[in-house]
């Protein structure tokens, strides 16, 4: 997988691999899908060379936080070339293998030895928020997020799902951890991504985006010891700091890649990212805002609810999406009338990380 997705990037961008200054290579779970821990040397193989190469280890958060340093590595002049890989490989797991292994990004003295698991830890949040804002059809507003989703993903022909769903399919399915149900709930997923960055002197075929501003934070690892269970401080902090460092405001902003591991984590990235007042992004979906049509099209991959949550490839692949969007050739492109900004948010764990990068489409002179 990883072979195929760096041979297509280094193809997209024009780029031969001897250029190569440095890679960033995301990884969260390898040690134990593939009792391969030490995956970065394996990544230089790949391009046939003796490169610099570390594997980034944040959770859910682990690709954005590669392009987050690869980034800040091309930004030093430390490099000119960095390629970013990001890959996950959970098939060899079974559920109850996978559900355990995701466990291990949450605070093990707190959560992981007192049974909490990702979608029972994503349904405290839920609760938090539907019991601060006591929306009365929260049923309905979650199911919308993932119709919508599965939606944008059906003609998405990298993504894991690609069929649609009804609302009463989504409403009514079987619950997993109250009030978040099967369709709010990502699928486990194998993937594998990669992205070149060039410095802005270096020649490619591929250069009509650039990556204009990125931000980064960290929050308490364990729910307990926050302000708020689900108002994601991370976000809010890393999102500041990539509009501060692009020069940008929200109203710049034309599409945006969220980090929708569970159809709550859409809406609270949406609120904390500044694009709804606390409570109001819930509807959203609901209201077709988020959808290709709407003020704000979001998730137009599929996001991770629908495109799948291959966890070390997830940040790696937004940008790539975020990047198709953008030039005009994803399938989702035709739908929109020429973005020119795109937001990308990446979180690990219940968002004790968060990262956010901000695209721009470049003017041809």
């Amino acid at each position: 997988m990883l072979a195929d997705a760096v041979d297509a990037a280094l193809t997209d961008a024009g780029i031969d691999e001897a250029a190569i200054d440095e890679v960033h290579h995301a990884n969260f779970a390898g040690a134990l899908t593939d009792t391969q821990n030490h995956q970065a040397p394996l990544v230089a193989d790949l391009i046939g060379g003796a490169v610099p190469t570390i594997r980034h280890e944040n959770a859910c958060a682990s690709g954005g936080f590669a392009m987050w340093s690869a980034v800040r590595a091309i930004h030093s002049g430390a490099a000119d070339v960095v390629l970013v890989t990001g890959i996950e490989h959970l098939s060899p797991l079974s559920t109850s293998e996978v559900t355990t292994a995701f466990a291990m990004a949450a605070d093990e003295l707190y959560e992981i030895r007192n049974g909490l698991t990702f979608p029972g830890a994503y349904a405290l949040m839920a609760r938090s928020y539907i019991s601060e804002y006591a929306p009365e059809d929260y049923r309905s507003a979650l199911s919308a997020i993932a119709v919508k989703n599965h939606e944008h993903a059906s003609v998405n022909p990298l993504a894991h799902f690609q069929s649609t769903v009804d609302l009463q399919t989504a409403t009514e399915a079987p619950m997993i951890a109250d009030p978040l149900n099967l369709y709010d709930s990502c699928p486990i997923s194998d993937g594998a991504a990669a992205v070149v960055l060039a410095a802005p002197h270096v020649d490619t075929t591929a250069d009509r985006v650039r990556v204009r501003g990125v931000g980064a934070a960290s929050d308490h690892l364990a729910l307990q010891t926050r302000a708020s269970i689900h108002a994601t401080a991370a976000t809010a902090t890393a999102a500041d700091r990539a509009f501060e460092d692009a020069a940008l405001s929200r109203d710049d902003v034309d599409i945006l890649e969220v980090h929708d591991c569970f159809t709550i984590a859409e809406v609270l990235a949406l609120e904390a990212l500044g694009f709804y007042a606390p409570g109001e992004a819930l509807e959203a979906a609901l209201r077709e805002e988020t959808t290709s049509s709407g003020w704000l099209p979001t998730n137009l991959s599929g996001g991770l609810k629908a495109k799948g949550h291959p966890v070390g490839a997830t940040g790696v692949s937004q940008i790539a999406e975020l990047t198709k969007l953008l030039r005009g050739d994803h399938p989702m492109a035709e739908s929109l009338e020429g973005p020119q900004v795109g937001l990308a948010h990446n979180a690990g764990g219940t968002v004790a990380t968060a990262v956010v990068h901000l695209l721009e489409v470049l003017d041809d002179d």
